[in-house]
């Protein structure tokens, strides 16, 4: 391809909204641009590569045993409303009215019409299992997009949804798809991980997240670096102390802290270790209030919270639930004193095995310093795991302590069981010609996002430098006055066409602009290899040659170039 030929709009400054860098390469290479908020136009650069990423998940579909298909991008009510989604899925689902004042959406996600396929089409046990998948658009109303593709409302995405006769049929193919999404990574050279994770509005059982690691990820990751375990933040156990509680030293008292109402400034002021303080969160459910009690340094895990009985509704207490309750202000709550017929105690089961601890004392400007279970406190009605784990806390596998990086989704796989097919009667005919109904998995992965993943891992200050299987061309030959100059413009007409022949994707920068131009257009677009012709050079018969990641050129024969560059991909 001649630039000439092509469009290329590269820009010097991005937008001061752009915050993540994989924003602002893309706004400023070109690979993108913002029509309205969360809706971006693939540019013909970034199309490029959003087309590769999606023939590399479309070619390990169908060796993995997948058949694509296409189904609409606009559902009817009818079939949320069966599987009770319509209302519980949320504002994120656009809904649309058509001319005949009929309900549909835009879809979010495809459980419901690719189960009305199957409960449609599949009859017998001898047409199971199946694998069903396709790359589509699809929308969801974020309530704040935001860092370019990566939250965006409309992306692209790949899901497939698999069909099985028995529960073992649907844990063969799932392992096959985690083999699948590894292998997937792995070709468009990505350091991923693979994490157990919660299932959320999707359902089902057994669920792995696979993420790019990044910096700039929005998810937590917790692994351990001795043993397999590796898990989404939301999802990993913090396992009990192993020590047991130890035998009051002090005296319950009320100490004075005019201006201190987080646990980091009362520890500082008394001179004790953040994690002698407990912090108390109220919350609602049901109409009724209840605390959570957190150790100072440990951090509420919404995911836990919600899986506890009574509690997958809640919210958080607003201010004046809290001081009609406590009689006082936020920042110095505590549990010693209150009415315990009206409020449920969880507890942490760190925070269950503490003694001598700080907490609020429900006085304005007091914390209460020495309190311990039993003597001032009654037990907790609940001991549970509801905190985030943090670095150095005890693998729950047993084999080794926690690390804790970041990551972004990029795929996610599910083992969903019965949950749609039971909604929909998604049946089948077994052996013996009874009814039974189907075990179902489902496997996504963000197509569009990947290339937002890819270059928050592959970036410098020179701009894009995503792995060559990702990139939108793989050589770029820089022609320095091929306006002006016989020799440049029949060299680079010459390896152009040889590296063509060769089946390279090659973009000629024909413009004649100054090289200085050239080259931070194609180092900022992220081009992996680059071959530089000039006089000077082809005075002595060479060329220079330089990848994206290399420090220095290197001067190659003319003759030899090419075997070079064919080489190195």
């Amino acid at each position: 391809m001649r630039v000439s030929q092509f469009f290329i709009s590269t820009i010097k400054e991005a937008p001061t909204e752009a915050e993540l860098p994989s924003h602002r390469l893309m706004l400023r290479a070109g690979y993108i641009r913002k029509l309205a908020s969360g809706l971006y136009t693939w540019m013909p650069l970034g199309l490029r590569v959003l087309r590769k990423v999606e023939n590399v998940v479309r070619e390990e579909m169908n060796k993995s045993g997948g058949i694509e298909l296409l189904m609409p991008a606009v559902q009817p009510a009818e079939l949320w409303q069966e599987t009770g989604r319509w209302e519980v899925f949320g504002p994120q689902m656009l809904k649309i009215k058509d001319r005949h004042d009929n309900q549909f959406c835009f879809g979010p996600t495809h459980e419901e019409v690719i189960t009305d396929i199957a409960r449609r089409e599949v009859k017998s046990y001898r047409q199971l299992p199946l694998n069903f998948y396709q790359i589509q658009t699809k929308f969801r109303d974020e309530v704040r997009p935001r860092f370019g593709v990566m939250r965006a409302r409309e992306f692209m995405m790949k899901d497939a949804y698999s069909f099985h006769s028995s529960f073992e049929s649907l844990e063969q193919t799932y392992k096959v798809m985690y083999e699948t999404y590894s292998r997937i990574f792995t070709r468009l050279g990505l350091q991923f991980r693979a994490v157990a994770a919660d299932t959320g509005a999707i359902g089902g059982s057994g669920s792995h997240e696979f993420h790019v690691l990044a910096d700039s990820g929005e998810d937590a990751l917790a692994y351990c670096p001795t043993s397999d375990f590796a898990a989404n933040v939301e999802l990993a156990e913090a396992l009990a102390p192993t020590t047991s509680r130890a035998a009051p030293t002090e005296t319950m008292r009320n100490v004075d802290t005019p201006k201190q109402t987080t646990c980091e400034d009362v520890a500082a002021l008394l001179g004790l270790p953040l994690q002698r303080t407990v912090k108390l969160i109220a919350l609602m459910a049901n109409d009724k209030l209840n605390i959570v009690l957190l150790r100072g340094d440990h951090s509420l895990n919404e995911v836990k919270v919600g899986k506890l009985e009574g509690l997958a509704d809640f919210r958080f207490a607003r201010e004046d639930e809290i001081r009609a309750f406590f009689n006082c202000p936020p920042g110095f709550l505590g549990a010693v004193g209150i009415e315990r017929n009206q409020v449920r105690v969880i507890a942490d089961r760190t925070v269950s095995t503490m003694s001598d601890f700080v907490m609020g004392a429900n006085i304005a400007k007091f914390h209460t310093a020495g309190i311990n279970w039993g003597r001032d406190l009654p037990e907790p009605d609940v001991i549970a795991d509801v905190r985030n784990v943090v670095t150095g806390d005890a693998s729950p596998d047993g084999n080794g302590t926690l690390e804790i990086c970041r990551g972004i989704e990029v795929g996610h796989i599910f083992q969903l069981r019965t949950k749609y097919s039971e909604a929909l009667k998604a049946t089948y005919l077994d052996e013996n010609g009874k009814a039974q109904v189907m075990e179902m998995g489902c496997y996504g992965i963000g197509v569009s996002r990947i290339v937002a993943a890819a270059i928050e891992q592959n970036f410098d200050e020179r701009g894009i430098a995503v792995p060559a299987g990702m990139a939108p061309f793989q050589v770029a030959i820089a022609p320095i006055g091929i306006k002006k100059s016989d020799a440049v413009r029949n060299a680079a007409e010459q390896l152009y066409a040889e590296l063509t022949a060769a089946g390279i994707e090659v973009l000629m920068d024909d413009r004649d602009e100054r090289p200085g131009v050239m080259f931070a257009d194609l180092e900022l677009i992220g081009i992996p290899h680059r071959i530089v012709i000039g006089d000077r050079g082809l005075k002595e018969g060479n060329v220079e040659y330089q990848g994206r990641k290399d420090a220095q050129a290197q001067s190659v024969a003319l003759q030899d170039v090419s075997k070079l560059v064919q080489s190195k991909l």
